[in-house]
């Protein structure tokens, strides 16, 4: 019986990449995304494999819209495997008393609630299907370590993503549920173009950043989605060789 799993942020960028990987090997995978078209379009792409990939438009934000998620995922399959928690938005370059409190409860909504409101349910389905277990992978961000200048929601939200990693693979322990983060940095994507641009650096210049290549980024997290759920990978950082983040430069 195939495996199912659970992407949110699916319709484009790195979820839809992880998702088009796992419907590659054959996994039943649930993109989900708020726009249904560009889900559509998500699921066109993955060509013979489309009958296994299942769009549910669903405004992670909503506590209500992601019980609603659940509760047809429960319907459907009974169970899940792997659930990969990478919606997020980046909100434009302000300066902490620039940003406007509605900005910053977006950025909270988005990136923080609806990453716990996915755990959430996502451990409570896991610790009550049998065989019980599965495994929680939550995209961190190159900015769950350090942040980038004018960046105060998105940064604040991505350490919290590593409490929530942390508090949930301790909790997760006798249920075998598997949480782990992947933290990503300047993968060749919509939301990284301005970067090869130029963007502000902590120096206040701004310059261009290197980017690599999105099956880098797929590489690494086939290879936590495929652990058996005895191994865990905690914590893993696939980055750009030459961004600046390491050091000084």
């Amino acid at each position: 019986m195939s495996q199912i799993a659970l992407i949110t942020g699916a319709s484009s960028g790195i979820g839809k990449a992880c998702a088009l990987a796992l419907l590659k090997e054959g996994w039943q995978v649930v993109l989900v995304g708020r726009r249904a078209d560009a889900l559509a379009a998500a699921v066109m792409e993955a060509g013979p494999n489309a009958s296994k990939a299942h769009a549910i438009p669903t405004d992670l934000s909503k506590e209500s819209e992601v019980r609603a998620l659940f509760d047809q995922i429960r319907a459907r399959f009974g169970r899940l495997d792997l659930v990969f928690n990478n919606a997020g938005i980046f909100l434009p370059y302000a300066l902490p008393g620039d940003l406007p409190g509605d900005e910053w409860r977006r950025a909270v909504d988005i990136n923080l609630n609806g990453a716990f409101y996915t755990l959430s349910y996502a451990f409570k389905l896991m610790q009550e299907q049998s065989p019980k277990g599965g495994r929680i992978i939550n995209n961190g961000s190159i900015s769950a370590h350090a942040p980038r200048p004018g960046s105060i929601a998105y940064t604040a939200t991505k350490h919290a993503i590593s409490g929530l990693t942390r508090a949930a693979a301790l909790d997760g322990r006798p249920y075998s549920i598997a949480v782990g983060q992947i933290d990503i940095g300047n993968v060749a994507s919509d939301m990284t173009t301005k970067m090869a641009q130029g963007v502000h650096q902590a120096d206040l210049s701004i310059k261009p950043e290197p980017r690599m290549e999105m099956p880098a980024v797929v590489d690494t997290f086939m290879t936590m989605a495929r652990l058996p759920l005895s191994a865990n990978i905690l914590f893993t950082t696939v980055m750009a060789t030459n961004m600046p983040f390491v050091g000084r430069g």
